[in-house]
């Protein structure tokens, strides 16, 4: 998903959008959250691919769970491409587990129907979960 300046700058403000730096102290990564269903949701964790394979993404996710664990948020959320190895592997190995149908919350199955409408259906994708 590409962001709009101006919906990154929105995000900021909401306090939903944390920046991370490479080692060139330019911004290298960033993580978009929100509230869904009681837990905070990943929306969108990036990271530059000249500043990949350093830890910035799971450096990210862990200062997202640590936020969460602070304020009494139960677990993060997300929702990703199934077989994708930057994807739900990915998030497996940052202590996320794939969903079994009966665990999907209302909003998290919503957020995921959408998205499977969008790519219609030509790449699953599952709703994942990080317990605090």
């Amino acid at each position: 998903m590409l962001w709009h300046p101006e919906a990154l700058a929105a995000c900021r403000d909401e306090g939903r959008l944390w920046v991370i730096a490479g080692s060139d102290d330019r911004p290298a990564g960033f993580l978009v959250t929100d509230m869904v269903d009681g837990c905070v949701h990943i929306e969108q964790v990036s990271v530059d691919p000249g500043s990949a394979r350093r830890g910035l993404g799971r450096a990210l996710l862990d200062h997202a769970a640590e936020q969460a664990a602070t304020a009494g948020i139960p677990a993060l959320t997300l929702t990703t491409f199934a077989d994708v190895p930057w994807n739900a592997p990915y998030y497996v190995r940052c202590g996320f587990r794939v969903l079994h149908d009966g665990e999907v919350t209302p909003g998290l199955r919503a957020i995921w129907q959408r998205e499977v409408s969008f790519w219609m259906g030509r790449w699953p994708r599952v709703c994942m979960r990080r317990d605090l």
